[in-house]
């Protein structure tokens, strides 16, 4: 099991420490010396107001955090979770994701989502009606990006005809491309295009909001990997394919009740029905306890697991 956890802006209201220099400098590396394989960013560039006041969260630009923490961290893995890919055109997304992999020396991971704000696709000039076809062009158009010259590219609504963008990715062929998403449309992109597959703890209440399946238990999560494992053995795929999924059971890590043993316990049943990262909540209310509980969860989860 490898462990993650998506920066705690997410959380909602937050320390503004945590999105300065020095804030996220010390956060980067903290996680690194507790054993974290990775730090994720949200992707919200421009979010509802109204989905804000119910809960939602700002976001830092998820390329520009990940570059400023590939420069503060020497090991970490850097993820985009997730990068809403009909947000940009799938070229400059293309661009920015390889400088990513370049400045790290080839740590990123491309998690990747439609998403489901029509607030924030229409302050884009996005098409929202359009995200799933636009989704599937993205991923066609990146890869193509990254792993040819003279490019000769002509989709439905992106072309690129005698064009090469360099540097390319550290990673090859490219940089792990994970799909996020509970339904199965996203693992069946698993199979045709992904490294890995991201689903999301969605209870029943909230899984229309989300425009996703609903996901609340590892007995929900049971038969939507079978259906995954179905789908790329189908595909012909042999090649390892992660999953990544957060543990809920001993509580949340920065809580005062936190168990850690029930945690552990929790990951183990994942682990066995195929899950390989799982992503760790850790509060964003304050920077000092956010590196507390980061500094605690290595040594009673990350050390032990």
């Amino acid at each position: 099991m490898r462990f993650s956890f998506t920066h705690p802006m997410s959380a909602g209201a937050h320390d503004r420490r945590l999105v300065g220099r020095e804030g996220l400098t010390r956060l980067a590396q903290a996680a690194e010396a507790a054993g974290f394989d990775a730090i994720g960013f949200t992707d919200h560039p421009m979010p509802g107001s109204r989905w804000l006041a119910a809960g939602g969260h700002d976001a830092l630009d998820p390329f520009s955090a990940l570059a400023f923490c590939a420069a503060a961290a020497g090991r970490l893995r850097l993820m985009t979770n997730i990068a809403v890919l009909p947000y940009r055109n799938p070229f400059i997304l293309a661009k920015a994701a390889a400088t990513v992999d370049v400045l790290s020396d080839g740590r990123l991971i491309l998690g990747t989502g439609t998403g489901y704000q029509k607030a924030e696709y229409r302050a884009l000039g996005a098409d929202f009606d359009d995200r799933n076809d636009r989704f599937d062009e993205a991923l066609d158009a990146l890869i193509a990006a990254w792993t040819t010259d003279d490019l000769a590219f002509e989709g439905h609504r992106f072309v690129a005809l005698g064009n090469t963008a360099n540097p390319r990715p550290v990673q090859k062929p490219h940089p792990p491309i994970w799909i996020g998403g509970n339904s199965a449309r996203a693992r069946a992109r698993v199979a045709r295009w992904g490294q890995g597959w991201s689903p999301f703890p969605t209870p029943a209440a909230m899984a229309a909001t989300a425009r996703t399946a609903a996901l609340e238990t590892v007995d929900d999560l049971r038969p939507m990997l079978d259906d995954l494992w179905r789908r790329l053995e189908g595909a012909g795929r042999a090649d390892p394919v992660d999953v990544h999924f957060a543990c809920s059971a001993g509580g949340a890590p920065g809580d005062g009740d936190f168990d850690a043993e029930a945690h552990l316990e929790g990951l183990s049943a994942l682990a066995g029905i195929g899950v390989t990262w799982t992503g760790v909540a850790v509060p964003g209310d304050d920077l000092d306890r956010t590196l507390e509980v980061v500094q605690r969860y290595g040594e009673e989860v990350i050390s032990r697991a």
